[in-house]
């Protein structure tokens, strides 16, 4: 199976920092987040895609010397356009029938990802008490994902609430849905195109046992102290 890791956002809410670092290069416990990345899926994939944008030429020195995965491909996004036209442009790059994606800024439980792996469609999910700054993920009435609530009203569902963390487990079908532009962001976005598809096939939620958003900088600042290999690799 193959992974694709979407790594080509400006990363705008780490204000400086990402001045002229792109932020999967910015540094957790010594390693850039990319490298958490990579050893993340290296358990459940064969081979990586990254998709670039911002920045990607520094992205491409890196995947260049790093040692976690000899086989992988860069893959440009040439317009900032959202998560979901970032995969589509993987669509001549990925050679097999399957495939994983994550977020490129957050860090993941590598066993958790294997169980994704073995999923025939599937996303990643954690309970939170407020799903309002989270996709709310809403099962159907086989159990499987009916769509995803992107953001929705503070309250609108009793908690706890399973909302999702950026990773899915995918069939290269997805890729032949058509985009649908959001209306306020103006991006394509990976949520309303795993909605979609959902209502193709069933697409299972599996829990996982570790999810840690890297989105501001004191995000970045409090993953400094984690045990990191015990959370992410245990």
């Amino acid at each position: 199976m193959e992974g694709v890791i979407l790594a080509a956002g400006r990363g705008t809410r780490m204000r400086g920092l990402t001045e002229r670092t792109p932020k999967p290069l910015l540094k957790v416990q010594g390693r850039p987040i990319l490298e958490w990345s990579l050893r993340a899926l290296r358990p459940a994939v064969r081979r990586v895609l990254v998709v670039t944008g911002y920045q990607g030429g520094q992205i491409a020195e890196y995947m260049a010397q790093q040692r976690i995965f000899g086989d992988y491909a860069l893959v440009e996004q040439r317009e900032q356009l959202g998560t979901g036209h970032a995969l589509r442009a993987c669509r001549d790059a990925l050679t097999g029938p399957d495939f994983l994606v994550i977020n490129g800024d957050d860090l993941f439980h590598a066993p958790s990802l294997r169980r994704l792996a073995a999923t025939s469609a599937g996303v990643l999910a954690v309970q939170r008490q407020d799903g309002s700054e989270y996709g709310v993920l809403l099962k159907n009435r086989g159990g499987h994902l009916g769509r995803l609530h992107e953001k929705p009203p503070q309250g609108l569902y009793s908690p706890p609430v399973q909302v999702y963390v950026g990773a899915c487990r995918l069939t290269r079908d997805i890729l032949d849905l058509p985009l649908q532009l959001h209306p306020q962001r103006r991006e394509y976005e990976l949520t309303q195109l795993v909605t979609d598809y959902a209502q193709t096939r069933p697409v299972s939620i599996v829990e996982t046992g570790f999810w840690f958003p890297l989105g501001r900088p004191e995000d970045l600042a409090a993953a400094q102290s984690l045990d990191l290999e015990g959370l992410m690799f245990a």
